[in-house]
């Protein structure tokens, strides 16, 4: 049978929709060739592409400086195959991004996939690779954490990965906090950026002017338990990734432990104020030593052959001491410390806390050590917690880096009647004992000192010290702890040649006090305005 003929317009028909579809299919191939290859769109899971996290929440201070923030920025990824030159390539993203010329060209010169160029690009660096008009380039849209101070309060606040998540300090802390809704309100942290810069400032110059090994401070508010300030030498530069020689990310001030000496003496006495076994003006006697067993408790430099048991505080005498803690003994000791949370790990924002150290077995020798700060390691700030418990009145409370202007209702530890003895005792430390130079007119500091020989090999290593200060004001009605540490100082000639507590760290609490004090509203005394109307 003859097939029958098509007609002419039929077959027109035909063709014309066949060349509609061949043309709307090429069109459809070129828009994503183009799109690849100028514009670099293609699969993520082909990309590898990083994630667009959600902003992290601001960080400011309690008076709204910013101290931690998100800002926009891209990752810059490339696809080689689709660079007409990629050695130029590589040199002109180099220059524009700050990537490394060398690695960008051997990791060019295969062609194949996409290649991460660069993380982290501010707007301004990827305006100039726009610039460049280079195909097969994309971007990924994220956020860098950016840390306006700098160095300054680095070790509290810590630092973020390249994914935005925190990984150090109070970012990993509070980040359940932080990585809250988009837009979310900024986080109030406890710290005053004005005493931060003194706290930081006071202790570089003594580090620099005693050649320490490392040091740190703290300043709290003893009523609230808010931390306003917290430094540790050497510090870091958080906005960087890496560290530059001399640099440090170890926050000394809470992951470390210290036997601090003397200016443990605060918890001895105390202890034997609150459970009346001594009378502050009976003669304690100091002149040949005391020994325990095989140990011999000998004093810093000889005091006199009797003194009294406020002057044994004020001279800090690790006999006199010894011999006041051995009337409680270590049954009774042990408790009184657990009571003032010196040995339980500290509780806080900040992650990186160290435990308490101290001996398993905890008999008489023990007890007299521990009495004057040997045998015992605590960090910084859970001390200073402590020791804000004596001042304020005998209630403990726990530090923080929130805002939180309430005073803390915490346990009564002591009395208020031993509280003001004790700060009596502190005042009298900084008017005739080893703290003088912490003094500061008009503001009545009380304090402790503390110098400590360093262990080393089973033994003391005598001319390595921990070298501190422990100062409150104004000491009548307590309202903040100023507590700074020389780790290594070396005498001078500006402290007489000593490297001890009073030397070297009283002289420098001193001139923090009278730098924030003004800061703080903190008011000078009755008789100092009287005398200068």
């Amino acid at each position: 049978m003859k097939p029958r003929p098509v007609a002419p317009s039929l077959v027109r028909s035909r063709i014309a929709l066949a060349a509609i579809f061949c043309a709307t299919a090429f069109s459809i191939v070129a828009a994503r060739l183009v799109d690849v290859m100028v514009f670099g769109a293609g699969p993520r899971t082909a990309i590898a592409a990083a994630v667009v996290h959600p902003m992290r929440a601001d960080l400011v201070d309690r008076n709204g400086v910013l101290i931690a923030r998100d800002l926009p920025v891209s990752d810059l990824y490339a696809m080689p195959a689709a660079l007409w030159d990629t050695n130029e390539a590589a040199h002109n993203l180099a220059q524009a991004t700050g990537a490394d010329e060398a690695h960008l060209k051997a990791v060019f010169a295969p062609k194949r996939g996409y290649i991460l160029v660069q993380r982290g690009l501010t707007p301004d660096r990827r305006d100039a690779v726009m610039r460049l008009g280079l195909p097969g380039l994309n971007f990924e849209d994220g956020y860098k954490r950016f840390y306006p101070s700098g160095r300054i309060v680095s070790h509290a606040v810590g630092q973020v990965d390249t994914d935005d998540h925190g990984v150090s300090g109070l970012e990993l802390g509070l980040e359940d906090r932080v990585r809250g809704p988009r837009g979310a309100a900024p986080i109030v942290l406890s710290l005053d950026m004005r005493v931060q810069y003194v706290l930081e400032r006071e202790i570089q110059e003594a580090a620099r002017a005693f050649h320490t090994k490392a040091a740190g401070g703290i300043v709290l508010n003893v009523r609230t338990g808010e931390v306003l300030a917290l430094a540790s030498m050497p510090d870091y530069e958080p906005n960087m990734r890496k560290l530059e020689p001399g640099d440090s990310i170890r926050n000394r001030m809470t992951q470390d432990v210290y036997e601090l000496g003397s200016i443990f003496k605060i918890f001895a006495f105390t202890q034997a104020v609150e459970e009346k076994t001594v009378r502050l003006d009976e003669p304690i006697s100091i002149g040949n030593g005391l020994k325990l067993g095989h140990y011999l408790i000998h004093d810093f430099e000889r005091l006199g052959s009797t003194l009294s048991a406020a002057m044994v505080f004020a001279q800090s005498s690790n006999i006199g001491t010894a011999q006041i803690e051995m009337r409680s003994g270590p049954i009774k000791q042990k408790p009184f410390l657990r009571k003032l949370g010196l040995l339980e790990p500290l509780k806080t924002e900040l992650p990186e806390v160290a435990s308490p150290l101290y001996p398993r077995h905890w008999e008489d020798v023990e007890a007299a050590t521990i009495a004057y700060g040997h045998g015992i390691s605590v960090n910084p700030l859970g001390f200073a917690a402590a020791a804000a418990a004596v001042a304020n009145g005998g209630t403990l409370i726990r530090p923080t880096f929130l805002k939180h202007d309430e005073v803390q209702n915490g346990e009564r530890v002591i009395s208020e009647e031993t509280s003001r003895t004790m700060r009596e005792l502190l005042r009298l430390v900084v008017t005739d004992g080893t703290g003088t130079k912490a003094d500061v007119l008009g503001y009545d500091v009380g304090g402790k000192t503390g110098t400590a020989e360093k262990a080393a090999n089973g033994s003391y290593a005598h001319h390595q010290l921990i070298s501190s200060f422990c100062g409150v004001f104004p000491i009548n009605d307590p309202q903040y702890l100023v507590f700074l540490m020389l780790d290594e100082p070396h005498g001078n000639r500006q402290s007489g040649g000593f490297a001890t507590g009073g030397a070297t760290a009283a002289p420098a609490v001193g001139r923090v006090i009278a730098r924030i004090a003004p800061l703080l509203g903190v008011h000078r005394n009755d008789t100092f305005a009287a005398a200068n109307p």
